[in-house]
């Protein structure tokens, strides 16, 4: 392998798919990843961008980022902010996943969005608690880097709000949320992508982000942990009437007492 190819990520050009219409096309294209990575890449090689992988596969840039995390989670490929994907095991036989068993797959949309509610409204209060100040800083970044993305641009969007809510996520400091969390992300991309329609979303999305900045950088656990709750029930009451429930929340508006309140569906 030359240099040239290393950093040019132009090594094989047999990235076509094969069809299977039986099978979802994140799987598709995750299978075709590791047959390449098994056969042409090395340990520490950097992958070619996700335009350029997209491009060269024929198929949506969310369709790829879903089996590259997917990927991630199985600990072949590891993403650097800002300089991309790079191959961390050329070992791509199955074994056993992060949560194995658990296969998010063959839930309804609204289990997900619930198991992610309650993962990531507990994993912004522990953020409030443990992060130390790089960590302020990262999410604070992250939030200002997604706020400054034009609401029209829905690739960058889902990009920066995911890296955003991972960002806290890994705050935590919890490796099982880590992994719970990139799991159940893949599985809610194509759901949450609806969620980018206009600006009025996009502002409101923002306004949503700054709350919760600012509740986890003044160590408020129950203040973050409702505004994380406030932020993410826009996408299940989206859901409507595919959801059995309903949640309120506060975001601090009521009193010390107040936390979030699940209720029975009607």
């Amino acid at each position: 392998m030359s240099a040239e190819q290393a950093e040019s990520g132009a090594k094989g050009d047999d990235w076509a798919l094969s069809a299977d219409s039986r099978r979802p096309l994140p799987d598709v294209i995750a299978d075709k990843l590791s047959d390449q990575i098994s056969t042409e890449y090395s340990v520490g090689d950097r992958l070619p961008t996700e335009p350029e992988l997209a491009t060269r596969m024929g198929v949506a840039r969310s369709s790829l980022r879903t089996a590259l995390q997917r990927l991630q989670i199985k600990g072949i490929v590891e993403v650097k902010r800002g300089l991309g994907w790079y191959v961390l095991s050329t070992n791509t036989s199955p074994a056993e996943e992060p949560l194995a068993g658990l296969d998010v797959r063959r839930y309804r949309a609204a289990d997900l969005l619930e198991m992610r509610i309650a993962l990531e409204t507990t994993a912004a209060s522990m953020a409030a608690l443990r992060a130390d100040q790089g960590e302020l800083d990262e999410i604070a970044k992250l939030n200002a880097k997604h706020r400054e993305v034009s609401h029209s641009d829905k690739h960058e969007l889902l990009r920066t709000d995911e890296a955003f809510h991972g960002a806290i996520v890994r705050a935590s400091r919890n490796e099982m949320f880590e992994h719970s969390y990139q799991s159940l992300e893949p599985q809610l991309r194509d759901f949450r992508w609806n969620g980018y329609a206009n600006r009025e979303l996009h502002n409101r999305s923002v306004a949503e982000h700054d709350q919760i900045v600012w509740f986890i950088r003044r160590h408020d656990q129950a203040g973050a942990r409702a505004a994380m709750t406030t932020h993410l029930l826009g996408l299940y009451n989206d859901l409507g009437a595919d959801a059995d429930a309903t949640l309120d929340t506060y975001a601090g508006a009521g009193g010390d007492d107040d936390e979030p309140e699940w209720h029975r569906g009607t």
